[in-house]
C-alpha cells in the first residue's frame, strides 16, 4: 500500500489526512518537496501528531527555502528539479505515505506539475478536499485533471466541517464515495490525530486494503 495525497488547493488539509493515513495504516512518510518552513516542515508536524518513529520518516529530497510553487522557490535557490530526482524510497514492506506540495498543477519546473511527479511515482492517490464556496468546482477540476492523466483514484478525503450536498453531487457526478470526512479539529496535535484514527481508522484502512 503505497499512496500518494494531494489536495484541490495548498489548503486543503493534506497534512492532517497524511498524519491521520499514517497512523491507520501504520505506514512510513515522505515528503519530496518542501518549499519553506525548514524548520518545522510538513514532516516534522507529522511526526509530532503520530509518534511514529523517525526511521519511518525519509528524507526531502529538495528542501527550498521560500514558501512558493516550488518552480519558483527552486529557482531561488539556484535548484533545477527533475523527475528524474525522485524515487520512492525502501519501506521493507511497510505502507507509505507520499504527500505533494500544493495542488496537481503546481509547477515543479517550467515543464512539470505535481501531477507529472505522480505519473513518474506510479501511485495511486488520496484526494484531499475541504468545504467552502468553490471546492465542489475544484474538487471535480481535481479528479479530471487526474482521471485525464490515467492516475488511479485509490479515495477522497473530506478535510474539515460537514456539507452533505457537497458529498452528494460530487459523488453523482464523478462516482466517488468519500473515504471519509474528518471533523474539524479545533487544536491539531497527537491527541486530535489519535481521536481521529481511532474513530474513523479501522474502516479507512478496511477500505484501503
Amino acid at each position: 500500500m503505497k499512496y500518494f495525497v494531494t489536495g484541490i488547493h495548498t489548503d486543503a488539509g493534506k497534512t492532517v489526512a497524511s498524519a491521520f493515513l499514517q497512523k491507520a495504516l501504520n505506514a512510513d512518510y515522505w515528503k519530496p518537496i518542501q518549499a519553506g518552513d525548514l524548520n518545522f516542515g510538513d514532516a516534522d508536524r507529522v511526526r509530532s501528531w503520530t509518534g511514529t518513529p523517525p526511521d519511518r520518516f525519509h528524507p526531502v529530497r529538495h528542501a527550498l527555502n521560500t514558501p512558493a510553487s516550488p518552480h519558483y522557490a527552486a529557482h531561488l535557490d539556484g535548484v533545477a528539479i527533475r523527475l528524474s530526482d525522485f524515487s520512492l524510497p525502501e519501506t521493507n514492506g511497510r505502507p507509505l505515505i507520499v504527500e505533494g506540495a500544493g495542488g496537481l498543477l503546481v509547477p515543479i519546473n517550467d515543464q512539470e506539475t505535481v501531477t507529472d511527479l505522480m505519473v513518474h511515482l506510479g501511485l495511486p492517490v488520496i484526494l484531499v478536499s475541504r468545504h467552502y464556496l468553490g471546492s465542489i468546482n475544484h474538487t471535480l477540476l481535481s479528479i479530471a485533471c487526474l482521471r485525464q492523466r490515467g492516475v488511479p483514484i485509490a479515495g477522497l478525503i473530506y478535510s474539515g466541517g460537514d456539507s452533505p450536498e457537497t458529498v452528494r453531487i460530487v459523488r453523482e457526478l464523478t462516482g466517488i464515495q468519500p473515504l471519509v470526512e474528518l471533523p474539524e479539529l479545533e487544536i491539531i496535535n497527537a491527541e486530535g490525530i489519535a481521536k481521529l484514527v481511532a474513530e474513523f481508522g479501522p474502516r479507512v484502512a478496511a477500505q484501503l486494503t
